[in-house]
């Protein structure tokens, strides 16, 4: 995903921006962007935190209101933050650099699935323990992987294939794991979730670092109304996008992959993003599964 482009503020307009440059912080220390927001929290509401170069030490915190900006910057510039493994904070105003015809704008990275006002797009933080997380990692590490062109993929209770996109409803794999049955009695005690929910497949994908997934919308016939993500093993940023109806078709190249051509040439197109914490539970329902294209950006 392109990165925002902040620019320093002008002489005396630094207390009007509620967005924070933090340098010596970041994933490339240590740091993640769900710890960084929990600091920054206590000084008022984070709207988002996200990586403001490439180099994993530098962040955009975002708040909500310019006085929450100016109150963390007064108290952390500069000095050591002992909630952030005591590293000293080089922080300064920044403000959002105007779109031109010639550069994108980049998409605020959100906490919390309410920010994006998507109908139907719910985020669950938390969602399984540490242990549990580890326990299903090793649960999965010895079950039978397929490769693709750039992940590993396993398939229970159906296999979906990326020739057709589709699944087989005669060739039934059988029962799902047992190592899914706790998370499958906590999913059935989410608030509207229909008594008769029958949930009887299950994709397990392993990304390699930089590999993300190209932006669609799952096949409606194969995995029907709801969508159930959990993260394990480490944090990524999904970006969801909706186009203007017809005015951008995905083209699919491979059996594997679905391959984006230029997408960026379509003008009429929302762009919202979300950053998914490890053990957290996503889920897509009504118009975030139907009418949002949704994909994890890929990086070097």
């Amino acid at each position: 995903m392109d990165l925002p482009r902040f620019v320093r503020t002008k002489e005396g307009d630094g207390e009007s921006s509620p967005n924070l440059y933090v340098a010596n912080c970041g994933p490339a220390v240590g740091l993640s962007y769900d710890t960084i927001a929990s600091v920054f929290s206590s000084f008022g509401e984070v709207k988002g935190v996200f990586a403001a170069d490439e180099s994993g030490v530098r962040v955009i915190v975002s708040f909500l209101e310019s006085t929450s900006a100016h109150s963390a910057f007064k108290a952390l510039n500069g000095r050591p933050c002992p909630h952030l493994g005591g590293r000293s904070l080089h922080i300064r105003h920044s403000i959002l650099q105007p779109p031109s015809s010639t550069v994108h704008d980049s998409v605020p990275v959100s906490l919390i699935a309410s920010d994006l006002n998507i109908p139907g797009l719910y985020l669950f933080h938390d969602f399984i323990s540490t242990k549990e997380e580890e326990e299903l990692i090793q649960a999965v590490d010895i079950g039978p992987w397929k490769s693709l062109s750039k992940r590993r993929i396993q398939h229970y209770g159906y296999e979906f294939h990326y020739d057709t996109r589709n699944v087989d409803a005669k060739q039934h794999l059988g029962a799902l794991p047992s190592f899914v049955s706790f998370i499958l009695k906590r999913v059935s005690l989410f608030p509207d979730i229909p008594v008769n929910l029958v949930l009887d497949q299950l994709t397990v994908n392993e990304y390699p670092p930089g590999v993300g997934l190209s932006p669609h919308i799952d096949t409606h016939s194969a995995f029907e109304g709801l969508i159930f993500s959990l993260s394990l093993a480490g944090p990524c940023i999904m970006e969801f996008r909706r186009y203007t109806a017809g005015s951008w078709i995905p083209k699919i190249a491979s059996i594997s992959e679905m391959k984006v051509e230029n997408p960026n040439r379509c003008t009429e197109l929302s762009r919202k993003a979300i950053y998914l914490p490890p053990r957290s539970m996503l889920l897509l329902s009504g118009e975030s599964r139907y009418a949002w294209h949704h994909y994890i950006p890929h990086h070097k």
